[in-house]
């Protein structure tokens, strides 16, 4: 079976940026259970999958315009600690995570730190970057109706909902 939209994919997969690996499902031991065209892997990296069948392998490079993007100057905004549960372990240069007041989340990197406020630059940490993938297909099956619903794949075994 292809993968393709409505599709759900089982896969290993390492990231690698600037030459330096980046994540690996490898390091967890568990593979990424991903529904196809639902919007949850970067665009780039959901297209080169699409039409791969189970057991292959392949090796993909994303530009930054079907990633995360171009770096965007003027990106830097200050907000107060109180948003930051862990304020006082960050660091500039580390990556943190925000919580929306409209849901969701978004990731972030520490420009500087202040008595009652921390500079942040809004640029996904990945932004600007190319991205390398190794990927390796475990699985390609048709997602069930529940995950269609639901916008995302179940693994096995998953107690998701």
């Amino acid at each position: 079976m292809k993968a393709g939209k409505d599709k759900v994919i089982a896969l290993h997969y390492t990231l690698t940026a600037d030459g330096e690996k980046v994540e690996s499902s490898h390091d967890r031991d568990e593979q990424l259970w991903i529904l196809l065209g639902h919007g949850q892997l970067i665009p780039g990296l959901e297209t080169a999958l699409e039409g791969h069948e189970s057991g292959e392998t392949l090796s993909v490079d994303v530009a930054p315009a079907d990633a995360y993007g171009e770096r965007q100057e003027g990106q830097i905004q200050r907000m107060s600690k109180k948003y930051f549960p862990q304020a006082n372990r960050l660091k500039p240069g580390m990556t943190t995570v925000l919580q929306l007041k409209q849901g969701g989340q978004r990731a972030v990197t520490v420009h500087r730190i202040g008595m009652s406020a921390i500079d942040v630059d809004l640029n996904h940490p990945m932004a600007g970057k190319t991205l390398h993938f190794d990927v390796a297909i475990g699985e390609v099956r048709d997602a069930t109706e529940e995950e269609i619903a639901h916008g995302h794949a179940h693994a096995p075994g998953s107690a998701e909902h």
